[in-house]
């Protein structure tokens, strides 16, 4: 073989590897990376909704962890993985805040909620707010009040109609709202507290009465960015789709009000 054909077939291989090089390079990045995303389990089934509708149009993989905020905040605390924080009430982000772990300047407030009190379908017709301290409810199902904000506002609403001694032995504490709201669809329970976006859920008892807003603290969802996030770039796209007229409208399906 002539040196001519021998470089020429040089020059082919080298041209056909660096295809090859190019196409592989191309194939890792539109592979994308995993955003981490901590948020109260209240948010499951509308989250779950806009990452199908986030991934119509990213390679990232959103990968969500779902509990109390309390829970939640724990974690983070510990140095669990997490992109984006959601919690379902202020104060769990105010103490990440005071420890400099949240980028504050990405603080908002994202969505807003209803306390609302469900029955058993058995207990349906004897469970009313003003029925709670009565002989015929014999179990009221919270959230842990100590890792559960949906479990702090039932605590201040029995503050506030005056019957917190009266409740309390009645009291069954579940580890977030989901638990709580299968407690009571499965009858172990015969009423409890849940948010309003998790008793439209309900398949099987009844919505028995939106608790009062005056009877406990605001219900606000605050969002933010963790401060040591290694994908900025794309946890912002993320941050920005999840305030999108998209997943606005998705929240807003599943009871939340958008903020």
């Amino acid at each position: 073989m002539s040196n001519f054909k021998i470089k020429l077939y040089l020059t082919i291989l080298i041209i056909i590897s660096m295809a090859f090089s190019g196409c592989y390079g191309n194939t890792q990045k539109a592979q994308g990376v995993t955003v981490n995303v901590s948020a109260a389990a209240s948010l499951t089934d509308a989250l779950n909704e806009i990452a199908t509708e986030y991934g119509k149009k990213s390679e990232d993989k959103i990968l969500y962890n779902f509990a109390g905020s309390g829970a939640l905040k724990s974690q983070i605390e510990e140095g669990a993985p997490c992109d984006l924080f959601i919690s379902a009430a202020k104060d769990h982000m105010d103490e990440l805040q005071e420890q400099d772990l949240i980028d504050k300047n990405t603080r908002i407030d994202l969505l807003g909620n209803t306390l609302t009190l469900i029955a058993s379908k058995e207990g349906k017709d004897i469970v009313s707010l003003d029925s709670l301290v009565s002989s015929q409810v014999k179990s009221i199902a919270i959230g842990t009040p100590e890792s559960v904000p949906a479990g702090q506002y039932a605590q201040q609403t029995f503050e506030a109609l005056g019957i917190t001694n009266q409740v309390s032995s009645k009291l069954i504490m579940g580890k977030d709202v989901k638990s709580v709201l299968d407690y009571v669809e499965t009858g172990n329970v015969q009423c409890g507290f849940v948010y309003k976006t998790d008793a439209m859920l309900l398949k099987s008892g009844s919505i028995i009465a939106d608790v009062p807003e005056d009877y406990h603290k605001p219900i606000v969802y605050p969002m933010a960015i963790l401060k040591d996030t290694k994908n900025k770039k794309q946890v912002d796209r993320f941050y920005d789709f999840l305030q999108s007229d998209v997943a606005k409208s998705i929240f807003k399906k599943y009871g939340f009000t958008v903020l």
